[in-house]
């Protein structure tokens, strides 16, 4: 098995159970908070989130775009980049801590910020919560330090697998809160200090251990890190000029979220709101996690180590290779997400009224999907070779159209164009529209920097892969049918939905695989080797 190969396999199968175990999370929580509608669920959605955009403001950016180049690099020096990452770790780890006590601080502004609609007991919950939730950043970012430089060193499988044990926390956490206090509670009222500590604690403390089970592993990285905060001598000044366009990306994305949350905030205890965007996320991500990040992660290394040596054939190279096969597996995910939405919103929602209302969010998030895909290896590649302003400007406008996709939905609502229960679909669609115009305009770019990035030969692979999944996603829809519809038993409870989800996907990956060799797709053949790692015994 090829490097890449295993290391695929390996990322891809700590992602499955990674995101198995957080949908689990994710299920067990709507069973103590409520999801469509639910006012509590939407206040602690919201403080929640807050950790999670604040982190990726000041880091997840900057480390995925300039650390894993930079310690590429850094492996050259005679130390084998161990003053490098003491300085980067040290000046990282301090910035961490003083950002987390600032938004810990702040934490009532920042709720008023994302939620300016809700009600003040709603107001005061999503505060309370926010408490608990804000230190989260610090052991994100220290998470995110450690895991970079396991990944820049060839080290993957920890950072993968991490995220497991955050889960099964998380889920024991919210177990324990429906057996104390019963469920779901989806009231803004009643809700005690003991209530907010359990839940919100809850969510904390996965963070903590995650970052920690992390740092059991920093052996194998083989360097030698020590506090030093001489930063200067080893390129921070070049990470800061890059970083400086990352930050601002970064930025301009959190604006975007910012502006969504605070127009999603109005239908919140009215239909699909804050929560019911995450949960739809949440799906949506699943196999954008599990395809893109597993097989484009190791990609993504050998692709800077191409850049980085000027061999830019072999750039070109990587990027149709990536993308032809991820191609090959995303394509299929939106054509049996599509025709099960129902039943895969079921397993978030409380009953099926709420899966019905929720699922139009989720279609509209999968018309983005394979563009996204696409932009994962495009994006990427100029981080490979340290450009981040290019990225920052076709991300400002992505990032514009997002906006004012919001607030034109917003508007809509305000004029009775659309009934608010449409709200999250309209803010979700007009979000999937924009990121399709990025790619777009992300690929004329690169092409333009590298003289060509045999774009025919790479979009004839993916026409292929779409012609295959119509047929797939028909014969899905009349598995969905036959079980049923939206009345049938897949909407019955989270399990029978979970069930009923994975019996129409495989009715859709069977006719795929079929059509794909009908149609000789040579992507079929490397597919076939790729699963195979998978199963047990596998080579």
């Amino acid at each position: 098995m090829s490097g890449i190969g295993r290391a695929s396999v390996l990322i891809g199968a700590g992602t499955v159970v990674s995101r198995l175990t957080g949908l689990l999370r994710t299920v067990v929580l709507v069973a103590a908070v409520g999801s469509v509608p639910s006012a509590a669920a939407d206040a602690f959605a919201v403080a929640n989130q807050l950790p999670n955009n604040i982190y990726a403001i000041i880091s997840a950016g900057l480390l995925s775009a300039v650390v894993v180049p930079q310690i590429v690099k850094a492996a050259a020096h005679t130390d084998g980049g161990s003053a490098f990452v003491s300085k980067l770790f040290t000046l990282g780890t301090v910035g961490l801590l003083v950002t987390t006590a600032l938004a810990t601080a702040a934490a009532p502004w920042l709720v008023q910020l994302y939620a300016p609609d809700y009600t003040p007991a709603q107001t005061a919950l999503a505060t309370a919560f926010a408490y608990w939730c804000l230190p989260q950043i610090f052991f994100y970012g220290l998470y995110a330090l450690v895991g970079e430089t396991l990944n820049a060193r060839r080290v993957y499988g920890p950072f993968t697998w991490a995220p497991i044990v955050n889960n099964i926390v998380s889920i024991a956490g919210f177990l324990a809160f429906i057996a104390l206090f019963s469920g779901p509670v989806t009231q803004v009222a009643g809700w005690t200090p003991d209530m907010i500590a359990l839940l919100a604690g809850t969510a904390t403390t996965g963070i903590v251990v995650q970052a920690a089970l992390l740092l059991v592993f920093w052996r194998s990285a083989r360097l030698r890190v020590r506090p030093d905060f001489r930063w200067k001598g080893v390129g921070l000044a070049q990470i800061g000029r890059l970083a400086g366009w990352t930050f601002l990306m970064m930025l301009a994305g959190q604006v975007a979220g910012l502006v969504q949350t605070r127009v999603l905030s109005e239908a919140s205890s009215d239909g699909p709101s804050v929560f019911a965007f995450q949960n739809a996320w949440l799906l949506f991500m699943l196999p954008y996690s599990i395809i893109v990040l597993s097989i484009g992660t190791p990609y993504y290394t050998r692709l800077s180590e191409h850049a980085s040596a000027g061999r830019d054939v072999e750039v070109r190279d990587d990027i149709v290779s990536s993308i032809r096969t991820l191609g090959l597996f995303v394509v299929l995910a939106p054509a049996a997400l599509a025709v099960a939405a129902v039943p895969a919103s079921r397993i978030f929602t409380t009953d099926a009224a709420g899966a019905l209302q929720a699922a139009p969010v989720l279609l509209a998030f999968l018309v983005c999907l394979v563009p996204l895909a696409v932009l994962f290896v495009i994006q990427r590649t100029f981080y490979a070779y340290d450009d981040t302003r290019t990225p920052f400007l076709f991300t400002l406008v992505q990032v514009a159209l997002v906006v004012t996709g919001a607030l034109v939905s917003g508007a809509f609502v305000d004029a009775d164009v659309i009934a608010l229960p449409q709200l999250a679909s309209s803010v979700a669609l007009t979000q999937s529209l924009a990121s399709v115009v990025q790619v777009i305009l992300a690929t004329w770019l690169l092409q333009r920097r590298l003289g060509g990035l045999r774009v025919g030969e790479w979009m004839l692979s993916l026409g292929r892969f779409v012609l295959a999944a119509l047929p797939a996603a028909a014969a899905g829809w009349g598995v969905y049918l036959l079980l049923g519809g939206p009345v049938g038993w897949t909407t019955s409870n989270p399990l029978l939905a979970a069930v009923g989800t994975g019996i129409i996907g495989l009715g859709v990956l069977v006719v795929y695989v079929g059509m794909l060799a009908v149609l000789r797709a040579p992507e079929l053949h490397g597919a076939f080797g790729l699963v195979r790692r998978f199963l047990p015994g596998g080579r």
